[in-house]
């Protein structure tokens, strides 16, 4: 796409957005000094692609790809806002880094981090697709979704260490047993040294996130094993009551998209 057209459609957005009754073509090219016949073709490709929406008065406002997009980042957002407290008394608490895992679509990654203030902590880039067959977080949810199973068990299973599952019958067992244990650990599968736990924060019956805690494996790191695994279903308890009290009917209302056909 031309630069100064991928620019004008966020003009356009930058201008709809909010806007309850929406806006005509001619009212669109008047605020923005744009060509009707060029403006005409662009509005109709943002329809075509769910950007915009266009009513029965060819009044155009936000459409449903942006509305979805705007909610997924609300949710991240929220998810966050309730758990960094808690991630930060439990890194503290087990002297281990702890991060919180999301889900978006086919994408699992960790949305934030607490440093524990140990001198060697890995460098963990938030925002980064998990290996769903490698990583304590990206199996824990893989393990709950059956599209992402498959989608993990369907790909090439790179192997990054020789601790690396690698067989997709291997990979489905290792899934059963997640479910059936409630958490997930992964033994110096992706990054060698490197022992990584995973416990599910839910709301309703829906997996919202999850507790990681990434630890230096050494000749004997079972002894910590309990104490992570305790902390760590102790912090996700208390992110989920944090999300219980928000969702509450007594509690504040939180900031979000209005009932119009066009807000966002």
């Amino acid at each position: 796409m031309n630069p100064e057209r991928f620019l004008r459609s966020f003009h356009i957005l930058d201008l709809l957005v909010g806007q309850e009754e929406g806006q005509r073509l001619s009212e669109i090219r008047d605020a923005l000094s744009l060509p009707a016949s060029s403006l005409h073709n662009m509005l109709k490709t943002m329809v075509a692609a769910g950007v915009l929406a266009v009513n029965g008065d060819l009044r155009y406002g936000v459409g449903p790809r942006m509305r979805d997009l705007a909610r997924v980042t609300v949710e991240a957002l929220d998810v966050r806002h309730h758990a960094r407290p808690h991630l930060e008394v439990l890194a503290h608490e087990i002297g281990h880094d702890a991060y919180l895992g999301l889900r978006r679509g086919r994408r699992v990654f960790y949305a934030d981090r607490c440093l524990s203030g140990l001198r060697v902590s890995l460098k963990v880039q938030l925002g980064v697709p998990l290996y769903l067959h490698s990583t304590a977080t990206g199996k824990l949810f893989a393990a709950h979704a059956p599209e992402l199973a498959s989608q993990a068990m369907q790909s090439p299973l790179r192997r990054f260490t020789e601790h690396t599952l690698a067989n997709a019958g291997a990979l489905a067992t290792e899934y059963d047993l997640i479910r059936k244990a409630g958490w997930a650990i992964s033994r110096e599968e992706t990054v060698a040294g490197i022992v990584g736990y995973a416990v599910p924060i839910r709301s309703g019956d829906e997996l919202a996130g999850a507790v990681h805690v990434s630890m230096i494996a050494s000749a004997d790191h079972r002894p910590d094993e309990d104490k992570v695994l305790t902390a760590a279903r102790a912090c996700a308890l208390r992110i989920e009551r944090s999300l219980a009290l928000a969702e509450s009917p007594g509690a504040s209302p939180r900031a979000s998209p209005t009932e119009s056909a066009f807000a966002i």
